[in-house]
């Protein structure tokens, strides 16, 4: 089946005077996408029109499109903005423009999905040079959310993330009556940590205490500040069990892939 362009439906004219931006990480470790989903969409839009230190990202009276990655070393985007520039700040290193958003593409941001592989070195393009590498992946029906639970073997979220999905219903339900073995990472350095949930409410429980506390009471962890915990820490879950399996078997299998992933040599499990 063919294609359809992101042009096909935007219907852009002139699109030598279009540049579209294609949003990573902005400051730091600030993840866009997140800030999506949490309705942040003005920390967004500072990304969408920050100027280089050295470098205009714009022009005045230029349309702007703005672009977010779904996930990381993914080639999927999502489209959240589309406006035009109305006044040059004359601001480097900062945010650089004042700008309109174009009302009449309102019922497509947040909806459509983008297929497109950026292979230069730059995230901000000429439309003209691109537009028709935009493949449309989907349009959704409402909003983009990827909050749903996926599939326990397909749970891979960082602190911040999981701070938001254990509200919701989907991920109550699954998290809270499955004992388990589960596996933090630090994408910092690589190191594992390795613990396993049987108590109450299970893994929803035993993940709840480390958006309270960061360590889970857990003594490698402890070492850690929690700052650095809520950047640096991924969440995912190595094996689930019946709420009635005995709680042995989920030790058990806790020290079995503490010994395979060598989380105690390597990573911060200390028992």
């Amino acid at each position: 089946m063919e294609s359809i362009k992101l042009n096909e439906i935007l219907r852009l004219d002139n699109l030598n005077n279009v540049k579209i931006r294609f949003n990573l990480m902005f400051r730091h470790n600030w993840n866009p996408i997140e800030d999506f989903k949490n309705g942040r969409t003005e920390v967004m839009l500072e990304g969408q029109y920050w100027n280089y230190q050295n470098k205009k990202s714009f022009k005045n009276g230029q349309l702007t499109i703005g672009l977010v990655r779904i996930k990381p070393k993914e080639d999927f985007w999502l489209l959240f903005h589309i406006g035009r520039i109305t006044k040059d700040l004359n601001v480097l290193n900062g945010v650089g423009f004042e700008y309109e958003t174009l009302p009449e593409f309102k019922k497509y941001l947040g909806r459509v999905i983008v297929k497109y592989k950026n292979t230069a070195q730059t995230m901000i393009r000429n439309a003209e040079s691109v537009i028709n590498d935009c493949e449309i992946s989907q349009i959704l029906p409402d909003a983009y959310d990827n909050d749903i639970f996926p599939g326990y073997d397909k749970v891979n979220i960082t602190w911040g993330e999981m701070c938001r999905v254990l509200e919701k219903d989907t991920w109550k339900t699954a998290l809270q009556n499955q004992k388990g073995v589960y596996l933090l990472t630090d994408i910092s350095n690589g190191k594992k940590y390795v613990g396993s949930a049987y108590g109450e409410n299970m893994i929803l429980g035993r993940w709840k205490s480390y958006i309270n506390t960061g360590h889970g009471g857990n003594v490698g962890l402890r070492k850690l500040t929690f700052d650095y915990i809520k950047r640096n820490f991924a969440y995912s879950i190595l094996d689930i069990f019946k709420s009635t399996t005995d709680d042995q078997i989920i030790l058990a299998r806790e020290n079995w892939w503490k010994e395979v992933l060598q989380s105690r040599r390597f990573g911060y499990n200390e028992n």
